[in-house]
C-alpha cells in the first residue's frame, strides 16, 4: 500500500508544481500595479530623458529651466481600476472575459470599465537622468467620488 501513496504522490508532483508556478506568475503580475509605476520606480537614478520618451513617448508638456536646473516633464493616462487595484477576486474572471472577447465569444454590449485620468510628474536632473516621479489624478479625488457607494 506505501508503494501506491508514493506513486501517485510522484504523478501529481509535476501538476502541483505547475499550479504553483501559475498562482505565483498570478500573484507577481497582479501586485504591482500600472506598469508605468513599475517601470519609473525601476527607473530612478536610471533612466535617462531617450529611455523614457522611447518608452512612454513625448511628453504632454516639458519644462526646462533657461537657466540650468532640474526639468519636468507630465504624462497623462487612462488607468482602469484593475490596473489601479491589479490583485482583486475579479481579476481571474476578468482575465477569462478578455480572453473569451479576444475570441469572439464574450457577452455582447458588456459594461465596460471605468477610466480614469492620472498625471505622471517626472522629474530630471540637469544631466537628464530620471530623480524622481509621481503619480496623482488629473482632478483630485475623482475616482474615490465615482467609486463611493
Amino acid at each position: 500500500m506505501p508503494a501506491l501513496s508514493s506513486h501517485v504522490f510522484n504523478r501529481s508532483l509535476p501538476i502541483i508544481a505547475g499550479v504553483l508556478v501559475i498562482a505565483l506568475t498570478i500573484a507577481v503580475i497582479g501586485c504591482g500595479g500600472p506598469w508605468q509605476d513599475r517601470y519609473l520606480k525601476k527607473g530612478v537614478s536610471r533612466l535617462t530623458q531617450e529611455d523614457v520618451r522611447e518608452r512612454l513617448g513625448p511628453p504632454h508638456t516639458a519644462k526646462t529651466p533657461a537657466l540650468g536646473g532640474d526639468s519636468l516633464w507630465t504624462y497623462r493616462f487612462a488607468l482602469s481600476e484593475q490596473e489601479l487595484t491589479p490583485w482583486n477576486p475579479t481579476f481571474v474572471a476578468d482575465a477569462s472575459n478578455s480572453v473569451t472577447s479576444l475570441m469572439g465569444k464574450g457577452a455582447e454590449g458588456g459594461a465596460k470599465p471605468t477610466l480614469y485620468c492620472y498625471r505622471y510628474l517626472l522629474t530630471f536632473s540637469e544631466e537628464k537622468v530620471l530623480k524622481q516621479w509621481k503619480r496623482e489624478e488629473c482632478v483630485p479625488g475623482t475616482r474615490e467620488t465615482l467609486t463611493s457607494k
